[in-house]
């Protein structure tokens, strides 16, 4: 959320008795960092690289990864540019330009400018390629006068706020980095962001462009969408969807215990999505949105190349096609800081998901890892061959952002998680004076 509502939402989104603070052991940051980007280390178990084939992990991302793409959040609305391939994307509550290619954007002291025309529409923008400045679009229609839309420009990662507090963080990347290389069986990926400032709102990654099969981690980019349609107007959390016996599957859920036909309210759609990790309700909702193209769109727009939705929940004839979802530690992480930060959601729809993260039923991992009674809001996702927890760590004064991600069998991927959720949550509940950099 952005820093004027920070102190607010902590309020909003619950307290808790301070945590007791333990002592800190020398840690050693892995990695040499520029205090502008996001801590990295790649060691065993990371990221593979073309023609390696890890276990439960798509080599090849669908769309190949850029450089130098940001987006410009506006109230209601996006708009994503890619500078290397030259290519704008408008998307907001009157309507969606797809992405539209621009042969003429200018890229110069690190901003993207340029226009394109769409059904009639210009689109004349002036985009920084850094994250947390400000950029403007016009939009020209006929007979209409000008809009003007000024808002913060996104990234991923964004830089931090303050690069020597930031760098206080950088000795956990060390320490996952060791969780991380012990995992023989599992590639595991893990990306952290600091929300509360207390470490300049920096973001570290070990192996955060891993690109396992994102499981029941999708559902959080279905809730995103339908909450953006909410917050344009265009859809409302009591209108009712019918849901029939056809629409049943198994897996994790509630909705598949009771009787159908019925008509099933779009909050409580929401609420089993997340809380119970809902199987129909994911699929009942992905029908409901039009399918995958929105939601993929939605991605899109957000510049989150390695995540995709390409299947239903438990559609094993699709998976055996290679119709697979995938997402990352950093794409998860992007779209949680989004979140928070109040930049694709209004403050009213990302406290709704928040608190849908808060009362997960599915606690083995995170909560499982970490003192009873901390405050956390998170999901889950679980196959064969991968185990993933997501979310926030709301401990106060110091809520951060974390995915833990990987990839191989299920049980030691479980345990995996379970060590780098502890070991995040021992170093932020350490005084930052006892973190030692060398």
């Amino acid at each position: 959320m952005r820093k004027s509502d920070k102190r607010r939402s902590s309020s909003l989104l619950g307290n808790s008795a301070r945590v007791p603070l333990k002592v800190l052991t020398a840690a050693v940051a892995l990695a040499v960092l520029a205090t502008t980007g996001p801590a990295t280390a790649d060691g065993p178990g990371g990221a593979p690289v073309a023609g390696s084939h890890e276990p439960g992990v798509d080599p090849t991302p669908e769309r190949p990864p850029t450089s130098e793409v940001s987006w410009l959040s506006f109230p209601g609305g996006v708009f994503a540019v890619d500078s290397l391939g030259h290519t704008v994307r408008y998307r907001a509550c009157d309507g969606d330009t797809g992405r539209v290619a621009d042969p003429g954007m200018r890229v110069a002291a690190g901003v993207a400018s340029g226009a394109v025309v769409v059904g009639g529409t210009a689109y004349r923008y002036r985009v920084p390629l850094v994250g947390r400045s400000e950029g403007t679009l016009e939009v020209i229609q006929r007979h209409r006068p000008p809009t003007t839309l000024t808002g913060v420009v996104v990234t991923s990662p964004q830089p931090p706020t303050d690069p020597v507090a930031g760098a206080r963080l950088f000795p956990l990347s060390g320490q996952l980095a060791r969780v991380v290389a012990d995992a023989s069986l599992n590639p595991a990926g893990v990306t952290v962001r600091d929300l509360s400032g207390r470490y300049g709102d920096q973001q570290i990654a070990v192996n955060g462009s891993l690109r396992p099969k994102a499981a029941s981690v999708i559902k959080l980019w279905i809730l995103v969408e339908l909450l953006r349609r909410v917050d344009c107007g265009q859809v409302f959390l009591d209108d009712g969807v019918l849901v029939t016996p056809e629409d049943v599957v198994g897996g994790t859920g509630q909705l598949q215990f009771e009787t159908f036909p019925q008509v099933v309210t779009l909050h409580r759609l929401a609420q089993y999505l997340i809380k119970y990790s809902d199987n129909v309700a994911a699929n009942v909702l992905i029908t409901y949105l039009g399918g995958f193209a929105p939601v993929n769109a939605l991605i899109d727009s957000m510049n989150q190349r390695s995540t995709i939705l390409a299947r239903r929940m438990l559609d094993s004839a699709a998976a055996q096609r290679g119709e697979e979802n995938y997402t990352s530690p950093d794409d998860v992480v992007s779209l949680l800081g989004a979140v928070w930060d109040g930049e694709i959601l209004t403050p009213a729809s990302r406290d709704l998901m928040i608190g849908f993260m808060r009362e997960q039923t599915l606690n083995t991992k995170i909560p499982a890892a970490l003192p009873p009674g901390v405050p956390v809001a998170h999901k889950t996702g679980d196959l064969p061959d991968a185990s993933h927890d997501v979310g926030y760590y709301l401990i106060p004064g110091t809520e951060t952002a974390v995915a833990f991600l990987t990839a191989g069998p299920m049980a030691t991927g479980d345990e995996t998680v379970r060590r780098m959720a502890r070991t995040v949550y021992d170093f932020l509940v350490t005084p930052t004076e006892g973190a030692v950099e060398e």
